[in-house]
């Protein structure tokens, strides 16, 4: 299912997209060193629940994981790049944390995730590296997506960067269409042939996500059921934005104010 938002409902996404960009930035200033894992998801509902939104995902229940997910937000944590599943563990010094996160308000759903290093310890220059990648990644598909843009040409902009960094690239997850529900099509490869695929249309709300291991494209399961770590155990980045099509391009929903 594809969803196109008609103007008026565009005031909730951004209001779901700061309320996203808000909770994320609280914990990561949260995260310290000794923060464990499951205090991070506690306050983050807290900040849910505070605000009169929704969790996307305590109560999600796909086909790729086990079971209803049960948590409000995703820790990933040094190899685990997508999924993780918050746990009894405390943060240590230099651990790569990602924090992804989805939120219903207002009927409007919005999506985001950012890598960060956690502690006072120098930053290995491989991690900086990592990050910037997708960061740098996200921000060429985001400047490549607009009215008449096709999906492959978002997805080859995201790949072209993240390929000449030196990455390998795994299709395997990638963006997505949000709406009214988290996960919907279109589908947004982190890689493609530019002039392929569905034509973005303004109202289209979209979750870009560049994220890539340092070493491999191979993912494995935990034991969990749900956190994807690098079949290697190499460190993990992963960057999200949520953006509306316009009639004059693309605006990111989820940026820190």
């Amino acid at each position: 299912m594809i969803e196109i938002l008609n103007p008026t409902e565009l005031p909730r996404a951004k209001e779901a997209g700061a309320l996203v960009a808000a909770i994320l930035q609280t914990m990561k200033s949260r995260s310290a060193v000794g923060t464990n894992l499951l205090e991070i998801d506690g306050w983050t509902r807290e900040m849910i629940t505070g605000a009169g939104a929704e969790s996307c995902y305590v109560d999600y229940e796909p086909s790729f994981g086990r079971g209803p997910f049960g948590h409000y937000i995703c820790t990933s944590v040094n190899d685990a790049v997508l999924h993780g599943k918050p746990y009894d563990y405390a943060l240590a010094d230099g651990d790569l944390l990602t924090l992804d996160l989805a939120v219903s308000l207002g009927g409007v759903v919005a999506d985001s995730a950012i890598s960060f290093l956690v502690g006072d310890a120098a930053p290995a220059p491989d991690d900086v590296a990592m990050i910037d990648a997708t960061e740098r990644a996200l921000s060429a598909g985001i400047a490549a997506a607009g009215p008449g843009v096709r999906i492959g040409d978002v997805s080859h902009a995201i790949g072209t960067v993240l390929g000449e960094a030196g990455y390998q690239i795994s299709t395997e997850f990638g963006g997505h269409g949000v709406g009214s529900t988290m996960h919907q099509d279109p589908h947004v490869p982190n890689k493609g042939r530019p002039g392929r695929g569905y034509k973005l249309r303004p109202g289209l709300l979209l979750a870009l996500e560049p994220w890539i291991m340092q070493d491999t494209a191979e993912l494995v399961t935990d034991a969990d059921g749900w956190t994807l770590r690098s079949a290697t155990g190499c460190r993990t980045a992963h960057s999200e934005h949520t953006i509306a099509i316009t009639d004059d391009g693309a605006e990111i929903l989820t940026l820190p104010e």
